[in-house]
């Protein structure tokens, strides 16, 4: 019996995860992309349920200065939930007419305590910790600032349940707080020590999500959408030309905002691409709630809610050895995207690339991205 994540079990799941689902393009009844998105975006959004996060979100600007050659603005906005979410907006110093725009989606990475720093950087000097992931994964350069300076408005927000949008401990039930330090963390083991007590507290907050009537994607996709209106109402952004994208969380992230909203003219998935096959037998694991919703995984396959966008322009980027997906799973869902955007006449907005090495966005893998949000946005 071949090994699985839940053991005698998986054959079971592959056999019930690989079956082309009623909403799927698979499905020969939806003849045309348009057809199939406009029958399933409806299906897809009811899945995911989104919370109401309000209107164009109110912003303050904390802080605004000029430094290695960007302008560089420090924001805030609250939703109707929650703390405020911060965020950092960046842009060529000196320019003043409209700008192509890309929404910077930051990655999981195990480390809740971090948000918008992992991939954009102020003045202020990095930490021994931020370097260290900064070095891991991203080539040792904070990407939104060099795709700032290459002549784009970037604005990277926190993430729901990240950074600004974090779940103080303080706030939490003692039986829930365990071992986690009650007060903020300030010493780099007392971020570790949080992190590790965040990454168990997610399966109580999904539980919650999923008994309050929502899901984990949904609140994700709620919020980064405001982070989009947040983006596209600014006088100096050209809405027309908006992209998104990231890495790991930030390429799931990039799935479902770009696969669900159409403002998103330019898409950049890293590190996040696969079948519900490959996580419900091989690494559901090492993946995050923030993917997980009920009934949709028998519905569509996980590469469709991206597909959905087709016939805009979209890069998914593959490392060959990631530890975080199979490669025969990452070439299946190449496979149907392929397929979606051959049948929307449109193969030469679509490109799957595939990279040496283990889950990362480094230097030549930023240099497609820039290169592809240039051909498509500028």
């Amino acid at each position: 019996m071949k090994k699985s994540t839940v053991g005698a079990y998986g054959g079971w799941l592959a056999r019930l995860a690989e079956k082309p689902g009623p909403l799927s393009f698979l499905n020969r009844r939806l003849h045309s992309p348009a057809d199939w998105r406009s029958a399933v975006r409806p299906r897809v959004i009811a899945r995911l349920n989104p919370p109401d996060a309000g209107g164009t979100p109110r912003v303050r600007v904390i802080e605004k200065y000029e430094w290695e050659g960007l302008h560089i603005e420090r924001l805030e906005w609250r939703l109707p939930y929650g703390p405020p979410t911060s965020a950092l907006f960046l842009k060529p110093a000196g320019y003043a007419e409209r700008l192509p725009a890309v929404l910077a989606l930051h990655c999981h990475g195990g480390n809740k305590y971090l948000g918008w720093e992992k991939i954009a950087r102020g003045r202020r000097p990095p930490t021994r910790m931020l370097r260290w992931h900064v070095n891991h994964y991203y080539g040792g350069v904070f990407w939104a600032n060099e795709l700032a300076r290459r002549g784009y408005a970037v604005l990277a927000p926190d993430a729901y349940a990240f950074a600004s949008r974090r779940v103080r401990t303080a706030d939490v039930l003692d039986r829930v707080r365990g071992g986690a330090p009650s007060a903020d963390p300030v010493t780099e083991r007392d971020i570790r020590r949080y992190n590790d007590w965040a990454a168990g507290h997610a399966n109580v907050m999904a539980k919650a999500l999923f008994a309050a009537g929502t899901t984990w994607p949904g609140v994700v996709l709620a919020e980064d959408r405001k982070a989009l209106d947040v983006l596209c109402a600014r006088p100096d952004v050209d809405r027309e030309r908006v992209g998104c994208g990231g890495l790991s969380g930030g390429g799931l992230r990039t799935v479902y905002l770009a696969g669900l909203d159409y403002r998103v003219k330019c898409a950049v998935c890293v590190g996040y691409m696969t079948t519900w096959r490959d996580m419900a037998v091989n690494q559901c694991w090492t993946n995050t709630w923030m993917v997980n919703t009920a009934i949709l995984p028998g519905e569509m396959d996980f590469p469709e809610i991206l597909g959905m966008r087709a016939p805009l322009p979209t890069l998914v980027m593959n490392d060959k050895k990631d530890q975080l997906y199979n490669l025969g799973e990452m070439r299946r869902a190449d496979r149907i995207l392929g397929g979606i955007y051959r049948k929307a006449r449109a193969s030469d907005r679509y490109r799957c690339s595939y990279y040496p090495g283990f889950h990362k966005f480094d230097l030549p893998m930023q240099s497609e991205a820039f290169d592809w949000y240039d051909r498509w946005l500028k």
